[in-house]
Formats: C-alpha cells, structure tokens, sequence
C-alpha cells in the first residue's frame, strides 16, 4: 500500500509504536496493551500519582514523559482520538500511589469527557481524584466566551513537569492540584504551520496551505488555523505568535518566563533554536527574562511543518519544581 510514512498496517501503528517504546526504554516504563496504557518501570508509591494522555500523533507527548518525576501513567487513544474511560480508569488503578490521583487533561471535548467519566469511576473504586485542565491556545479563545474555549497544548508539558516534581517531593492531592492550576493559568501558547499533517496511510496532508504563506493559529490534531499570514523571515514569525502571548498574560519589564518553542513534528531542530534566538531577542528588547527554555518536538501533530511557542509565568518556586531531576523516554536531567 502506497503510504508516505514508515507503517505496516496504519490500523497496527499505534499498537507497535507502543511495543517499541517498552524496548526501548524497558527500565523506564511497562506497556500493557488490553487496554492500551504506560506505566512507569519502577512503579508509584507513597506519593500522589499523575495520569495524562490524549490521542496518538502527539509524541512524544504523552507516553514519552512517564517516569520519575513527572507521569506515573499515559494513556493514549488513536491517532488524534480520546482514549476512552475503561482506559483511563485502568490505567489510573495501574498507576496507584495510595495518595490519590492527579488527572492532567488537554481542553479537547473528548478528552474532556472521557476523563471526566474515568474520573467518576475511580471515585467509585475509592480512588481520590483531582483534575486540571489544560487551555493554553490563544487561537480558539473567544471573546464572549462562548464555544469550547482555548485548547490545550504546549503547555501541558510544563504543568506535568511542575506537578510531576511536587508529587515526587510529598505534596498532598490538593497542593499538587492548585499547582497544577495556577501553571495552566500561568501559560500560554500559539503556533503556526507551513505544512499540514498527513495521517498515516494518507497520501494527502488534511489541508493545503500555498508556498508563499503560512497558516496561523493551527491546532494539533491537524486543524486549520484562525488565518494565512505571508511567509516571511524566522524574526517576523516568531514576532507574530510572541506578541499575542506576551499580550494576554500581561508579561511587563521584568518579568521571568519558561519559554517553550515547539516542534509541531517536521521543523528541523535547526529552524526552532533559530527561532528561539528570535524569541529570546524579542523578549529581551521587551525586558522580559527567558530564564529556562525547552526546544524540540515535544508536543507535534504527526508531520506537520510548524511550530508553537509556548510562555509560562515564572517566579522562584516553579523554578525551583522545574529545575528538579527528571527521568523519562523524552526528558531526563538532574540526575538518576
């Protein structure tokens, strides 16, 4: 079958990417498969478990950030599909911890609903749950309010960093939760593309964009953005998502940041620390401090050609949670 991705069967990919992953990194995390969850290797215990995950495309999102320090647990669903409740819900029992469970959610209505029904049966099975939703993307926020509101992206890796961290460290459920919360609050995101995903098996990306613009505003399950804009230098781009983000979270002279600058899956690492020299450049003209950074695919949509950059408010102690050992498939530093 003609295929412009390395497959066998599409139907099969999420299942072996799964596999694969296990034998990759077999002292990091367990796959089990009927239902599809990841847990980590060397098991929870005594702290408050974190439990996330979405739909397949996203990688390494979220199955590549299970491990010491942040996920306890992933569950992933199809490409760009919820994993379901009967999922979640096991893989919230696999998770464990005895301090009850820290659900992380993306803004996305399946997302959304199946969490919240795994929440409720977790409940029933005598496991104390929080949830924090994640809604970062300025690009489908509305000014009456009305709709879904904004999605979640990027910045779910910063929350489950953060909350990872507290957990590790003994904070209760609640402390862990109202964390959680202030770090969506504190973040938000915008990205853009000069290349829609293709699903696998597909032959044909799910729109077409021409090659003198860019699509602003995209989303990452392969959707459209709020408008094209013309192609332009790395400085335009990156002023172009960076202003509306510095706007909305009211950043002012002397502000700190965590800046997250996305690969939304075929951006070559080359173009994103381009783009971060921009973003840094832009922010410091602005007297805004960038004092950590995260750059590369963390967060994509399959192939698409594109990035996001992501800005968290920073102050002493998200940097101090930040700053703390991780070890997991796609983040690993301070130490084992």
């Amino acid at each position: 079958m003609p295929s412009r991705h390395i497959v066998n069967d599409p139907d099969d990919l999420v299942a072996e990417a799964l596999e694969g992953l296990a034998l990759a990194h077999p002292d990091l995390v367990r796959v089990h498969f009927d239902p599809a969850y990841v847990v980590r290797a060397d098991g929870t215990r005594g702290k408050v478990a974190l439990v996330s995950g979405g739909g397949s495309g996203h990688e390494p999102l979220h199955t590549g950030f299970v491990g010491a320090g942040m996920l306890d647990a992933a569950v992933p669903g199809a490409v760009f599909a919820s994993p379901t409740a009967h999922q979640i819900r096991a893989a919230v029992r696999a998770a464990g911890g005895g301090l009850g469970t820290l659900l992380v959610v993306k803004n996305y209505t399946g997302d959304v609903l199946n969490f919240s029904i795994a929440a409720e049966l977790a409940a029933d099975d005598g496991i104390a749950v929080e949830t924090v939703l994640v809604d970062d993307d300025l690009a489908t926020e509305r000014p009456d309010g009305d709709g879904p509101g904004r999605r979640g992206t990027a910045a779910v890796v910063a929350v489950e960093k953060i909350c990872g961290a507290a957990a590790e460290r003994g904070a209760t459920l609640a402390e862990v939760a109202v964390l959680g919360r202030r770090v969506a609050g504190a973040a938000r995101t915008m990205a853009l593309a000069l290349e829609a995903c293709t699903h696998p098996g597909r032959l044909r990306p799910s729109f077409e964009i021409a090659d003198d613009e860019v699509e602003f505003g995209v989303g990452i399950h392969g959707e459209r953005g709020v408008g094209r804009r013309p192609r332009g230098p790395a400085r335009e781009l990156v002023a172009e998502l960076a202003r509306p983000v510095v706007e909305a979270l009211g950043l002012a002279r002397g502000a700190s940041v965590i800046a997250i600058v996305n690969g939304l899956g075929g951006t070559h690492g080359l173009e994103l620390s381009a783009a971060h020299r921009e973003l840094t450049r832009l922010l410091d003209g602005l007297g805004i401090t960038v004092v950590r950074s995260l750059v590369g695919p963390y967060v994509t949509a399959l192939d698409m050609k594109g990035m996001s950059i992501t800005l968290v408010r920073a102050d002493d102690e998200l940097l101090d949670l930040w700053d703390a050992p991780v070890r997991t498939p796609a983040l690993n530093w301070g130490g084992r």
